[in-house]
């Protein structure tokens, strides 16, 4: 697959079978705190660690061929975790790093509600916002998508990537691999801390497997099959 000028996914060769896990970081403090982390370098917390210790059990059972991640710590120790299971080398990328959010980067929901409502209900209702001054969600998914997609060309057939980065930088890159109007990638509900969601390719492109997941997948039995 490949991200034309216009930021639209085609098709780039015919390999079917390829998997995407995109997972996002561990908890750290600021996340109990309900902080705005953005591009701020906050580690993981005692937490943090323990969970992507457990899910970097899980993951590595399903036999990742790469891993890249996002170079912020929180992203990149969470990678280690998988690294250490698997032998595998973590590529660490700066375009996978979290939206970057100006003033908002820092200050708890409840602050930002109180100083930015307007700002912020117009971001939640899918406008365009340069929240705290910083990113759209577009750019995000401009410099993150290419990103994912560049190393998942180098996937055998059958192969699986593992991207580990951040939960808005997540969302906004599925939006992007799905197709999706960014108006509708609020629709696409968060990420758990080191929960992650499969993207599967298929005959029309990049699929959607699962979201949001904490477990191993179960195999998908009916009529959608």
């Amino acid at each position: 697959m490949a991200v034309s000028a216009t930021g639209e996914v085609t098709a780039a060769r015919q390999g079917r079978g390829r998997r995407i896990i995109l997972w996002r970081h561990g908890q750290t403090s600021w996340n109990v705190e309900r902080r705005f982390q953005g591009t701020t370098d906050v580690e993981l917390s005692e937490t943090g660690v323990a969970q992507a210790r457990r899910a970097a059990r899980l993951l590595a059972s399903l036999k990742p061929d790469a891993i890249v991640s996002s170079d912020l710590e929180r992203a990149a120790n969470t990678a280690a975790e998988l690294a250490a299971l698997t032998g595998l080398e973590v590529s660490r990328a700066e375009g996978l790093r979290e939206t970057y959010a100006g003033v908002w980067q820092g200050l708890t929901h409840e602050e930002i509600i109180a100083r930015y409502g307007d700002e912020y209900a117009a971001w939640k209702r899918g406008e365009p916002v340069r929240r705290g001054g910083g990113e759209l969600e577009s750019e995000v998914a401009d410099r993150a998508a290419p990103i994912v997609l560049g190393h998942a060309d180098k996937l055998p057939d059958d192969g699986t990537l593992v991207v580990v980065s951040h939960g808005g930088t997540i969302r906004t890159t599925i939006g992007r691999l799905l197709g999706l109007e960014a108006r509708h990638w609020e629709s696409l509900g968060g990420l758990s801390n080191c929960c992650w969601s499969v993207l599967g390719e298929g005959a029309r492109g990049w699929r959607l497997l699962e979201h949001n997941a904490g477990t191993l997948p179960e195999p998908v039995l009916g009529d959608d099959d």
